[in-house]
């Protein structure tokens, strides 16, 4: 993954810089909040794979740079809501942008993020390009919706949970790519293997994020279990639960409904999905939309670019944070 490694180092800087130019035209007051989300950073996934994919296709203009971090501004806005909704202390190790700023400046600040993604969009001028932002924007928001309905719920399976993640994680991975693609003027079919990688790229990562939700870890700005204190039903409680059966199963049931589990229980029973395997299961799960990712991908042209974008998906399946 050195290449992908590399690339990473090589474009951060630039992605920040104009993240900060274009977070610059908005209110002072809205500034602080958008800088400290964007301040907790990542390696610029999104805004990187829409880079990739209008390079790997032939565009070579600088203009790109915009349009890549629209999806990041996106990004952005969901995590300021979802902490609000998580009642999150912490992102990436930092102190969340409610807990600083207060809830209601911070969904404002949220809600202005996702204005000024459509508003870059919106600059050039290509109708297709700001439905595709806006769709995104529609499936990130279903699935945070979906979520909610089915939380502390038991009865739903592995088909409810992927629709859930395709719209609030995968969708966005789908809009980078096919930004890309679409920016590039690639043909039809080009962009959809590109945005059919991106979709099937971001479940993988979602389902790894959840996998890792349970892993014996430190450092990681959230605690290990958080699905289970939430009362979300992810692949890894899934499973363990299908090892239950009779009172110890209702017992489970009745825990998760209710938000009953104490601290040691979050622990023992992470430990327990360590112990049966099922973090590597989890991620053999993820192996399927790893190898679907894949297919896509080989229909773009072969080039630097193209390998690059195959190296994000041993990158997704492999990560251990």
């Amino acid at each position: 993954m050195q290449e992908l490694k590399a690339r990473i180092i090589a474009e951060q800087p630039r992605f920040n810089a104009t993240l900060a130019t274009e977070v610059g035209t908005l209110h002072p007051l809205v500034q602080p909040v958008a800088a400290h989300v964007l301040k907790a950073g990542g390696k610029r996934l999104r805004p990187l794979l829409t880079l990739l994919v209008a390079r790997a296709l032939g565009y070579a203009d600088d203009d790109i740079y915009p349009l890549a971090c629209s999806v990041e501004l996106l990004h952005s806005a969901t995590l300021l809501h979802d902490d609000i909704l998580d009642d999150a202390d912490l992102r990436r190790g930092m102190a969340a942008a409610h807990t600083v700023f207060g809830s209601t400046a911070t969904v404002l600040a949220g809600d202005a993020l996702l204005a000024l993604a459509n508003l870059i969009v919106a600059r050039y001028g290509d109708p297709r390009l700001t439905a595709c932002i806006s769709e995104a924007i529609i499936r990130t928001a279903t699935g945070e919706i979906v979520e909610i309905a089915h939380m502390r719920g038991t009865d739903h399976g592995r088909d409810t949970y992927i629709d859930i993640i395709t719209g609030k994680t995968a969708w966005m991975l789908r809009a980078s790519c096919e930004l890309g693609a679409l920016r590039a003027g690639a043909s039809e079919e080009a962009v959809r293997a590109a945005a059919a990688f991106g979709l099937d790229l971001g479940i993988a990562f979602q389902i790894v994020d959840d996998a890792l939700d349970f892993a014996d870890r430190a450092d990681t700005g959230k605690p290990v279990g958080g699905d289970l204190r939430e009362g979300k039903l992810t692949p890894p409680l899934i499973y363990y639960l299908e090892t239950l059966s009779g009172p110890e199963r209702e017992a489970f049931i009745s825990r998760f409904r209710d938000g009953g589990f104490s601290g040691d229980d979050v622990a023992r029973i992470s430990a327990e999905i360590r112990a049966l395997g099922i973090i590597e299961r989890t991620r053999e799960l993820a192996g399927n939309y790893i190898e679907k990712a894949a297919a896509s991908l080989e229909t773009l042209p072969d080039c630097p670019e193209r390998r690059t974008l195959m190296q994000t998906l041993a990158y997704v399946q492999h990560r251990d944070r």
